[in-house]
């Protein structure tokens, strides 16, 4: 059986290997052959080299070769099929219930079809621009954000389950298969699959009896297989991000959030300071990449996000049941509220010079 520190040591490699693919020229397969051979060929000589640690040479090479090999034949498989007819139709469906639920504001609706499906092109344009001017156009695209508000709702719906042994596969299989269908139903996108891919992982750690949920291995493991399945998405902007992100919250949340002094679990202080920790880490390792790529850096990035998040994350959980028939009005209003306290803020970040 593969041991934890097996799945670093392979993850590693086999990225290295799609990442070199990916930005050798296109056209032709010499380039790949040549990387290669070459890579096989050194770890031959080490492996003579140095005995034992040239044959961990080998192996770690071979990983590197496979994710060469991995992205040049995903370019010949052509693009991937598209949602099937069920996720279709229930997309639509969530659409119809998001326009039926009756918000008396008409931005909400459209605001919760861009939160929960995707869709913004009914969203007014200077809202979408306040969005991206506060630095909060991450809220906009369907990430882990969003994905983890959803899983957390489900868990709370199936908490009365229990907390026996069945009870607890029960529950996970029930979630992993929800997130699977919401995956298909919005587009699967990178940061969305990556999400997936570390509830899935998690639920495996967690039903497997003396198993720690390590997450730098959750992290390697999928990574590996999301770049196994799919290794172009290597180029996709939300594919880096999404995992600069949780490389930032995997390495330096932990040690950033140990700094506030040992107290009371419940302590809102400690909340504060966690979701600051959280916003820092994150920013840490994608800064630099967002500065490449557009040129620009939010500046109020900590005040964006310490407002933006809860309020994101209360109008979700609130306009969830408002989509059901005969919810009571008050948690339409209250859900209604939320989004529309959600933009003003975001507003008011974006005006500031």
């Amino acid at each position: 059986m593969v041991v934890e520190k097996d799945i670093v040591a392979i993850s590693i490699p086999f990225s290295a290997g799609v990442v070199t693919a990916a930005l050798l020229p296109p056209g032709g397969d010499a380039p790949y052959w040549l990387a290669a051979g070459s890579c096989l060929a050194a770890a031959g000589l080490l492996a003579l080299a140095c005995g034992r640690g040239g044959r961990i040479g080998v192996v770690l090479a071979l990983f590197y070769c496979l994710g060469v090999f991995c992205h040049a034949t995903a370019l010949c498989a052509g693009p991937a099929p598209g949602p099937r007819l069920p996720a279709e139709r229930a997309l639509q469906g969530l659409l119809r219930a998001i326009d039926g639920a009756g918000f008396a504001h008409a931005g909400t609706a459209q605001l919760l079809k861009a939160l929960l499906a995707g869709q913004r092109s009914g969203m007014d344009p200077q809202t979408v621009a306040a969005f991206r001017a506060a630095g909060a156009s991450h809220i906009l695209a369907l990430s882990g954000l969003h994905l983890g508000i959803l899983y957390g709702f489900l868990q709370g719906l199936l908490r009365p389950l229990g907390h026996s042994r069945a009870a607890a596969a029960l529950r996970s299989t029930a979630c992993v298969a929800a997130a699977a269908f919401y995956l298909a139903m919005t587009g699967a996108s990178p940061s969305l699959v990556r999400a997936f891919l570390f509830i899935v992982f998690g639920e495996i750690a967690r039903l497997l009896p003396g198993r720690r949920r390590r997450s730098v291995n959750v992290f390697c493991a999928a990574l590996t297989v999301q770049l196994a399945v799919s290794p172009t998405v290597v180029g996709s902007l939300g594919f880096q991000l999404s995992y600069l992100a949780m490389l930032g919250i995997v390495l330096v949340f932990p040690r950033l959030e140990a700094w506030y002094p040992d107290g009371r679990r419940r302590d809102p202080v400690r909340r504060i300071w966690s979701a600051v920790a959280l916003t820092l880490s994150c920013q840490l390792f994608t800064a630099p990449l967002v500065w490449v790529r557009f040129h620009s850096f939010p500046k109020y990035f900590l005040l964006t996000n310490l407002g933006a998040l809860p309020l994101t994350e209360g109008f979700i959980l609130c306009a969830l049941p408002a989509l059901l028939p005969g919810c009571p009005q008050g948690i339409n209003n209250l859900a209604d509220a939320l989004g529309q306290t959600l933009v003003f803020f975001l507003e008011a970040i974006a005006s500031i010079p």
